[in-house]
């Protein structure tokens, strides 16, 4: 199970890189916005107060340092670490204006826009809507990282199987490494009286032996002891 632990890089490459922008946006619009009318008051590059560290640099930081761990984490568990610091931040992107009014923070400031339209769009760049694709983003780090997928599973299958001499009893194949430590030396030898060893022809096979003729043994017919016994007889 110890093996299942280990994940692709890539597995978190998108939810990663977009968490990283969202939180850099995050921690950046109240103090760039200005040049471009668009953000909050007031209407001044680079102002900071505790108000804008508690409400938008420290969710910034929680997100942006989320994605981070998501893009470059190899390990299932720390992978989801950061997905989970990822959810934190942006969540608080969310409703930490709401919530942080318990302690008397005052925000970070109005929305410079004039009209209802454009000051909405402010507050959902700016927080909620920043806050909901950040959790967004993240829980869909999460859910990646926590399922095992079936290659996965096969991986990790694979590496257990492999032995000692480099043979998978998985695939039946060998490491090429290992393949090429246990190669025979082929020698081969050129020259007037030489010929090319790398693939020997095999020596014809003997033919089969015949077993020598053996001649039968004489027999005596009948006949012929009969007349034998009668010349013995005359002598």
């Amino acid at each position: 199970m110890a093996g299942t632990m280990h994940v692709p890089r890539t597995r978190g490459v998108l939810s990663g890189t977009l968490l990283v922008l969202l939180g850099l946006w995050g921690g950046l619009l109240p103090f760039v916005g200005p040049y471009a009318d668009f953000g909050f008051a007031p209407d001044d590059t680079w102002v900071y107060d505790t108000d804008r560290l508690q409400l938008s640099i420290a969710p910034a930081i929680a997100v942006t340092l989320g994605g981070l761990i998501v893009l470059f984490s190899a390990n299932r568990a720390l992978a989801m670490f950061g997905a989970w610091i990822a959810v934190l931040g942006g969540a608080w992107f969310a409703v930490g204006g709401l919530v942080a009014t318990l302690w008397d923070v005052e925000g970070v400031g109005a929305p410079l826009g004039t009209d209802e339209g454009r000051q909405v769009a402010e507050q959902l760049a700016g927080f909620t809507g920043l806050g909901v694709l950040a959790v967004f983003f993240a829980a869909l780090a999460l859910g990646r990282f926590a399922v095992v997928g079936v290659k996965d599973a096969k991986l990790n299958d694979v590496g257990e199987e492999r032995t000692g001499d480099g043979w998978d009893r998985t695939t039946g194949d060998h490491d090429e490494a290992d393949h090429k430590k246990t190669q025979p030396i082929v020698r081969s030898s050129y020259g007037r009286y030489g010929r090319d060893s790398a693939n020997p022809t095999p020596p014809p096979a003997p033919l089969p032996q015949r077993p020598p003729d053996t001649a039968p043994e004489d027999q005596r017919v009948a006949g012929e002891r009969f007349a034998s016994e009668r010349g013995a007889g005359r002598r």
